[in-house]
């Protein structure tokens, strides 16, 4: 179990507002590890507008002691990177193209049987897999 787990996105989305190389996702994931970090977390988006599929897969290469969680939707391609990358952990979220970042959690009653062929996809390629929902009130 994950005792801190830090979230590099926003470090990604300076790189991509500045349209440069940095401030680098990666060096930002290996300065967390170093500190201490036990998780590192990037989630890749459908429209790649801040982590993209090569930080993906660096982000498997480079990261050595802490594990390297991937949050990410349902979308086919998402999940193709996945399987290709194999990470520590895959954490299921909801995506709508217009939020800012990931908003609520994600509907498993609307969707449980694509939801049950992801988990088995990435589960099937020893990928720990998590969903991030949210509480149902009663």
């Amino acid at each position: 179990m994950a005792k801190l787990g830090v979230n590099i996105d926003h470090i990604a989305t300076l790189r991509q507002a500045r349209l440069e190389f940095d401030p680098d996702p990666i060096r930002a994931a290996l300065i967390c590890e170093k500190a201490g970090a036990n998780s590192i977390v990037a989630h890749l988006r459908e429209d790649r507008r801040h982590i993209n599929d090569r930080d993906v897969k660096n982000l498997k290469k480079a990261i050595v002691r802490a594990r390297f969680n991937l949050e990410m939707s349902l979308a086919r391609d998402v999940v193709q990177v996945a399987c290709r990358v194999r990470p520590d952990q895959a954490t299921l979220v909801p995506e709508r193209r217009q939020e800012v970042t990931t908003e609520g959690g994600l509907d498993v009653a609307r969707s449980p049987k694509k939801i049950e062929r992801v988990v088995k996809t990435l589960q099937d390629r020893d990928i720990e897999v998590s969903l991030f929902i949210d509480p149902v009130k009663k």
